[in-house]
């Protein structure tokens, strides 16, 4: 998960609360949210879907809230259902939803787990771990178990994006210009717009020397 600015204003077709997921409405989702799922940062998934983060249940200002409006692939929207309401919210300014969750990639391309662990005690925290783990962690039905086992591996190849820029940096024998290079490129992937950035992220929050260093580029909002 990564945190969001929504800076767009309410689309006009909302105005009219007809339908909630109009092109206008989806444009400016997929700008705000940087064409990823908020949940597993997957960047333009084949399915995506406009998602009430809250449930309307009918409630029409609900329903056509663009505060409430969230990008989600079909399959997170799928896991999430009506059983993970009260989650911590992506676009609340005063949460840093990218260091109240670990998250750290798998070692290989085909791990059985990815770690997702709660880095508070209060109930939001916790229930964000529960999803995010079940989103790349469920086994519970084949289906469910292959496609998490493909979501894993693409967060894979993207931690091996990051490790061949370690390598570059940590060589012992690298110039100063390669070593900047190495960190200028390790910014871009823990950027919100770059996708699985919150794994890319807290490898570099545990990396003793880098962490400090790259401190101020994580989980800051595009």
């Amino acid at each position: 998960m990564f945190n969001v600015v929504r800076n767009e204003l309410a689309p006009a077709s909302l105005a009219g609360k007809r339908k909630y997921d109009s092109e206008d409405v989806w444009k400016a989702l997929n700008k705000v949210f940087q064409k990823k799922c908020y949940i597993c940062e997957t960047s333009e998934p084949q399915d995506i879907n406009v998602e009430h983060f809250v449930p309307h249940e009918g409630n029409e200002d609900l329903k056509f809230d663009w505060n409430n409006l969230y990008f989600s692939c079909g399959r997170c929207n799928n896991i999430k259902l009506a059983k993970y309401d009260g989650l911590l919210d992506c676009c609340d300014p005063d949460t840093d939803v990218v260091r109240a969750v670990k998250h750290l990639p798998p070692s290989t391309p085909y791990a059985k787990r990815l770690q997702i662990e709660a880095q508070r005690d209060d109930a939001k925290t916790k229930l964000t771990a529960e999803l995010l783990d079940k989103v790349f962690n469920s086994e519970h039905t084949p289906n469910k178990a292959t496609s998490a086992a493909f979501l894993r591996k693409r967060v894979f190849e993207q931690y091996n994006f990051l490790l061949k820029q370690l390598n570059n940096y940590y060589d012992p024998v690298a110039l100063p210009e390669e070593k900047t290079s190495a960190v200028e490129r390790i910014k871009l992937l823990v950027k919100a717009t770059s996708p699985y950035s919150a794994f890319i992220s807290w490898c570099i929050i545990e990396d003793e020397e880098l962490g400090p260093m790259l401190h101020e580029f994580i989980g800051i909002p595009e």
